[in-house]
């Protein structure tokens, strides 16, 4: 008994750990980059030799793909950090207060009248703001970033673990990446509903849980994908491994949850995820620690079975 507890614990700590190994992994990418570069320039010495043109296609692919990676995650970080996340901190935090400022000045003989045309034109100033920039920018940088985030998934699949498996026909690519969809779209459905339990501290602690495990399979799924793994196998795997990926989605749950704000969390959560990816690409999960599957996704994936089979046919 005691054996399997530190073992979980082992387990929880390890994916904590792993999963911020991200950035790391993009200094590591950088500097061999550098290297390579460095060392393509021919020397004195070897002024004269000249490498294979496979071996050299290969390192320029090879680089090319390290490239990639950086580029798309410094995009993402700019996309969602600099511009969207900026706009909304000098709306909140500068305009909005300085056009109160204005109105103070402006109708300084009556106070009630100021606050009485800041109460008419604050709702309107925001509402404006949302429909015109935050909603639209923010329903652009969604489907922006989910194609960085999977150049960011091949490319860096490729540079640091090689050749990805041959991948299914367009028919089988289609049916399961709607089948993964509609599983998350439960799944977050299911974390809500244990949320509202009687207890709330056993409804928080439960619905963190389905959060870490969720956010997990986002981030390790380009890996398993790339594996040639089907999504039943990579539910299951997460059940009957779920300390270490429990520990793995731990950190950029408990971050995301910091924001009320759904845009907010939003925009981190595109800043953030590509570092999650790659430190999934790079992380080896503990298995064999827990001796009962969390079945978590068992219902979702009954539930998703039911309805994907009546409206699009069994797959």
């Amino acid at each position: 008994m005691m054996d399997n507890l530190t073992g979980i614990i082992h387990a929880v700590c390890k994916g904590f750990i792993d999963s911020l190994k991200g950035a790391i992994v993009l200094f590591h990418i950088q500097r061999q980059i550098n290297e390579r570069l460095i060392n393509r320039q021919p020397s004195k010495t070897d002024k004269h030799k000249r490498s294979t043109p496979t071996r050299s296609s290969a390192i320029h692919s090879n680089q090319q793909q390290g490239s990639t990676v950086l580029k798309r995650t410094i995009e993402c970080c700019v996309l969602n950090g600099m511009v969207f996340w900026v706009s909304i901190t000098i709306f909140e935090s500068g305009l909005l207060p300085f056009i109160k400022y204005l109105l103070t000045i402006i109708f300084g003989h009556s106070p009630d009248m100021a606050a009485t045309v800041w109460s008419w034109t604050q709702p309107f100033l925001s509402f404006t703001f949302e429909t015109v920039w935050v909603l639209p920018f923010f329903l652009l940088s969604r489907i922006v970033s989910s194609f960085w985030f999977q150049d960011i998934a091949d490319s860096a699949y490729r540079y640091r673990q090689g050749k990805p498996s041959n991948p299914p026909n367009w028919a089988k690519l289609v049916a399961d990446y709607l089948f993964s969809l509609l599983v998350a779209t439960l799944f977050l459905g299911q974390s809500t509903l244990v949320s509202k339990m009687p207890l709330p501290l056993l409804g928080d602690i439960l619905s963190l849980v389905h959060t870490c495990l969720l956010y997990a399979l986002y981030a390790f799924e380009y890996k398993w994908y790339n594996m040639g793994w089907e999504l039943h196998r990579r539910l299951t795997f997460i059940e009957e491994n779920w300390p270490y990926f429990l520990g793995f989605g731990l950190p950029l749950a408990l971050t995301i949850r910091m924001f009320t704000s759904y845009v907010m969390s939003g925009c981190f959560f595109s800043v953030l995820f590509p570092f999650f990816i790659i430190s999934g690409i790079e992380a080896e999960p503990v298995t064999g620690v827990g001796n009962y599957p969390l079945k978590l996704f068992s219902p979702v994936i009954a539930i998703a079975n039911t309805l994907f089979n009546k409206t699009i046919g069994a797959r």
